[in-house]
């Protein structure tokens, strides 16, 4: 099994939680959607070992549990970075400029969307709509902070409030 090595006992840490998660909906109709998204929420995305682990407490075959894990773009299967920038791709963001953005971001911090830089610190991806069309164009960071009227210029210093 797929687990930490960093000899810090954090692996031994996450297993007794992820147990504890599939236990809760062992035998529970329709559970798995649950246990991944709680297995998510503990580990910050859905490793190999997790996916092992959860088709083996639930009594499923690994290929089952692949299967939604990839279908569903709320499930991810690589790290992500601390923060998580969402840039708005809405039509309202796209037209006031969100290609921009994505470009400055691209040259900023070296990664492309779907991508998280080499230190772990960003992980970059397109939304159809965050829902701030008056802003556009628009990102949010971490699920929470709304960036609105965005220009190439303001980037710089909007990423060095999550430094």
């Amino acid at each position: 099994m797929e687990e930490c090595t960093c000899n810090c006992g954090c692996a031994d840490e996450l297993t007794k939680e992820l147990d504890k998660i599939i236990a809760a909906y062992r035998n529970q109709p329709g559970g798995l959607i649950q246990v991944l998204t709680k297995a998510q929420q503990l580990v910050g995305y859905l490793p190999r070992w997790v996916q092992v682990r959860v088709a083996e407490g639930l009594g499923l075959s690994l290929q089952e549990v692949y299967g939604v894990c990839s279908f569903y773009t709320f499930f991810s299967l690589i790290p992500k970075g601390r923060h998580k920038i969402s840039i708005c791709a809405g039509t309202a963001c796209y037209v006031k400029g969100s290609q921009t953005i994505v470009k400055t971001l691209h040259e900023l911090l070296g990664i492309k969307p779907g991508q998280t830089t080499a230190d772990s610190r960003f992980t970059l991806e397109l939304v159809r709509c965050i829902g701030a069309c008056g802003l556009a164009p628009a990102v949010i960071i971490d699920d929470r902070d709304v960036h609105g009227r965005l220009t190439p210029e303001l980037m710089p210093a909007i990423l060095e409030q999550y430094q």
